[in-house]
């Protein structure tokens, strides 16, 4: 089968591999039906996921057709469409049952697939743990509309449930790309009072005005945020900020926009350390909340996307077949031809 490898810093290559096989009663083997690129995938690239395994098959968002099961996987049979768990979780340890399950003990537990094990930018996928990393796709879902769920929009999912957001909010979301939009549809839910997203691309400015018309976008190159924030919330600042840039320009700001006694979440993935100028901060009482993503929640995304309350069909912007997949990672990697995700048919 054909299936894009992590060779070393900064080279991915297109490779022919064994397809793969069950190893464990738990796993479960999944066709690939379409799959895509994610911005951790360039971190790989980059050399800044240090647990990344070198050799290993990379991608970690997709949705495909069971074709095999270990004698212990009970939710899925073979031929059931499924969406891929971003997270490899056992369901039993401490961890998994708090619904951490980012933290599974597990020596396959968290961020495994297309990291440490072989991912899914593939023909085919060993998925371990099936039990709890393959959620049923109804059959008025599409592949297109499911594709995001056990990744991009689980992380927005968790990220909008962890940061606790009222009715009475201003929610300021940094970030507009993929995870952004997909935490932006999530807050949306939620109903609070004024939503705001920073974003510094033009083109995805334009994307998100022209989709969410009701979503206050402001570009911090040309305008001062934290004025513009402070005068469209009611306590000197956002009740609720979710960070998903990952730059020290937007960690700070993130913390700056907060009002007192605020919450800040964490979101994003950095490829350097950030600092917390713990003497500026003193006496807001900020609270901080951190990812990984929780990815626990792909049933009910599911039926979410069912009931046509999300729709992520709209970032699909381009769709390539697995052998044009250098193609694809130019164009998602450095943003041309007005890209938002790319799509990936093996």
């Amino acid at each position: 089968m054909l299936a894009y490898v992590y060779e070393d810093k900064g080279k991915f290559s297109i490779k022919e591999r064994e397809k793969p096989s069950i190893v464990n009663a738990t796993d479960a083997i999944v066709r690939v039906t379409l799959s895509s690129i994610c911005s951790s995938d360039i971190h790989i690239k980059h050399g800044a996921v240090p647990k990344a395994v070198k050799g290993v098959t990379v991608g970690h968002e997709m949705v495909g057709v069971v074709e095999e099961v270990g004698t212990e996987v009970k939710k899925v049979k073979v031929g059931d469409r499924v969406t891929v768990n971003v997270e490899t979780f056992c369901g039993e340890c401490y961890f998994c049952k708090k619904g951490f399950v980012n933290n599974c003990t597990d020596k396959h537990g968290g961020w495994a697939l297309g990291c440490r094990i072989n991912g899914g930018q593939a023909e085919y996928v060993r998925v371990p743990f099936a039990e709890q990393g393959l959620n049923k796709i109804l059959d008025t879902v599409t592949d297109e509309e499911a594709l995001f769920v056990g990744d991009v929009l689980a992380t927005g999912y968790w990220a909008t449930r962890i940061s606790e957001i009222e009715d009475e909010d201003t929610v300021v979301i940094i970030g507009g790309g993929p995870t952004g939009i997909c935490t932006l549809l999530c807050v949306m839910l939620k109903h609070p009072k004024k939503i705001i997203l920073c974003e510094t691309n033009e083109e995805r400015v334009e994307f998100i005005k022209n989709q969410y018309p009701n979503v206050l976008v402001v570009n911090p190159k040309e305008i001062d945020v934290e004025t513009f924030v402070k005068e469209n919330s009611a306590h000197g600042g956002a009740d609720k900020v979710l960070e998903i840039a990952g730059s020290s320009e937007t960690f700070e700001l993130a913390w700056k926009i907060a009002r007192p006694n605020g919450i800040v979440t964490i979101v994003a993935l950095y490829e350097e350390a950030q600092r917390l100028p713990l003497p500026q901060m003193y006496g807001k009482n900020l609270i901080f909340k951190t990812g990984g993503v929780d990815g626990c929640d792909c049933d009910e995304i599911l039926k979410l996307i069912a009931e046509k309350k999300i729709d992520t069909t709209p970032l699909i912007t381009h769709t390539f077949p697995l052998k044009e997949i250098e193609k694809a990672y130019d164009i998602f990697e450095n943003r041309k031809e007005h890209v938002m995700k790319v799509a990936i048919r093996p």
